[in-house]
């Protein structure tokens, strides 16, 4: 019975996918323990610390496939960790007690911590694939839609006159910032571990720190600059990074949702038959895609705040919040990944109904341009009396005598200023989209 909706056959691609729950699986991060016992065996024979002979033993029993995960499960159970099973079983596999030169130097929380970094740095080149892929869709939506004018919402009630393409280039551009903070994110967050017991290399000696730097070479991570095994702001990094990303995915679907809602009907998610569809109610069209996303979103930053409580650590070596990224990060990892795919499913296939924008925005019969006409009046009334003005012809036309453009047209503090032909151009929403083509043009230009 699976409780985790991840890891759910049912649940599991719809809120994860099966390339993010494959780094973050048993066997492959008893891989990424392996890779590094063996790397940390060729470097430390290369430098003649350990034998060439023990180090070419334990390069032949690298595969975690042939390794008893039902052992390792019982024996980490048992001791508290799960390096020191896998090293008992790699010396057990080697021939004449050579393995007992694996694992030299190094502690438990060294592998542990590196073997992290290494699941960080695979899964982070998947997100940055979806990062891409939903960028690429949108700068298709804004270039398409770069003149679409639709209403800007404020407070939930219609503002402004906007373009879907500014709209999509908003989004366009915290994507474009995320991929931003995933550049700086990665020197940073992509350092190994290996200090040994207390930080301080102290079992190795002088050689010490070129062991550390060979070592980070041999697997491609950075090489600390002092111990960082109580020190977790580069994981806790990685965790508000997520949080961010997904943060942008979850706008999204807050805004397809509404914009999805029958009363507005501007753009649906991507259709097939079936999708949407209520057990009771047949005309309905569900928001599937969003609503998953809302929830991968929710959750990813609740494990953020624990990660942010991981940092809380006591001493050199801690006594239980380190154990908390052990759960936490394959939780953000996995959720991220369902909230990437569910976007990079809605954007890639949206469907966009210029019409109905266009109709929407005439719903208020031009109340929406109410700050067009005060601009347009303010030079010849001032802008405190052109506001006043509009404000009051707003509320006679909400109250049914008559049209906004008759009002004004008709209003003797206007007419001698303004004409109707002037007043109605400024009642059109496609004269009012303000600067936003330019806009969208300047976001596209930065590229992805």
């Amino acid at each position: 019975m699976i409780g985790s909706a991840p890891d759910s056959r049912v649940f599991r691609d719809i809120f994860s996918t099966e390339a993010m729950r494959r780094i973050f699986s048993d066997l492959q991060r008893t891989q990424y323990y392996l890779d590094i016992e063996l790397a940390l065996a060729r470097v430390q024979a290369r430098l003649g610390i350990i034998p060439q002979e023990a180090c070419d033993e334990i390069q032949r029993h690298g595969d975690a496939a042939g390794y008893d995960m039902d052992l390792l499960k019982s024996q980490t159970e048992r001791i508290g960790y799960p390096i020191l099973p896998v090293v008992q079983q790699l010396v057990a596999k080697c021939r004449d007690g050579l393995g007992e030169w694996c694992h030299w130097g190094a502690t438990t929380q060294d592998i542990t911590d590196t073997a992290t970094v290494m699941a960080i740095r695979d899964a982070l080149a998947l997100v940055e694939d979806d990062i891409r892929a939903i960028a690429g869709s949108l700068a298709g939506l804004a270039a398409k839609y770069r003149d679409t004018p639709m209403a800007g919402r404020s407070n939930l009630q219609q503002a402004t006159p906007i373009t879907f393409g500014y709209k999509c280039a908003v989004l366009l551009a915290g994507f474009q910032r995320h991929l931003e903070r995933l550049r700086e994110l990665r020197p940073r967050a992509l350092v190994g571990e290996f200090g040994g017991a207390t930080g301080t290399l102290a079992s190795l000696g002088a050689d010490g720190l070129k062991v550390q730097f060979a070592l980070m070479e041999e697997l491609g991570l950075g090489q600390p600059e002092i111990a960082w095994h109580t020190m977790r702001d580069r994981i806790a990094e990685v965790g508000c990074f997520l949080g961010l990303v997904t943060g942008t995915c979850g706008k999204i679907s807050m805004d397809v949702k509404l914009l999805m809602q029958t009363e507005v009907e501007e753009v649906f998610e991507p259709f097939h038959v079936g999708r949407g569809s209520s057990s009771t109610m047949p005309q309905k069209r569900n928001p599937i895609s969003s609503n998953y996303i809302h929830a991968c979103v929710a959750m990813v930053r609740q494990n953020v705040a624990a990660l942010l409580d991981a940092m809380v650590e006591d001493h050199e070596r801690s006594t239980g919040p380190w154990e908390i990224e052990w759960i936490a990060v394959p939780e953000i990892f996995l959720l991220s990944a369902g909230a990437l795919a569910q976007t990079r499913f809605l954007v890639g296939g949206l469907q966009v109904d210029p019409a109905r924008m266009r109709a929407n925005l005439d719903l208020t019969k031009g109340l929406t341009q109410s700050e067009a006409v005060m601009m347009g009046l303010g030079p010849y009334l001032g802008r405190q009396l052109a506001h006043d003005l509009v404000y009051d012809i707003c509320r006679d036309v909400v109250a049914g005598k008559g049209t906004f453009l008759d009002l004004l047209a008709d209003h003797p503090q206007i007419s001698p200023h303004i004409g109707r032909e002037t007043l109605a151009g400024f009642l059109d929403p496609a004269n009012y989209v303000g600067l936003s083509g330019e806009m969208v043009d300047r976001v596209l230009a930065k590229g992805i």
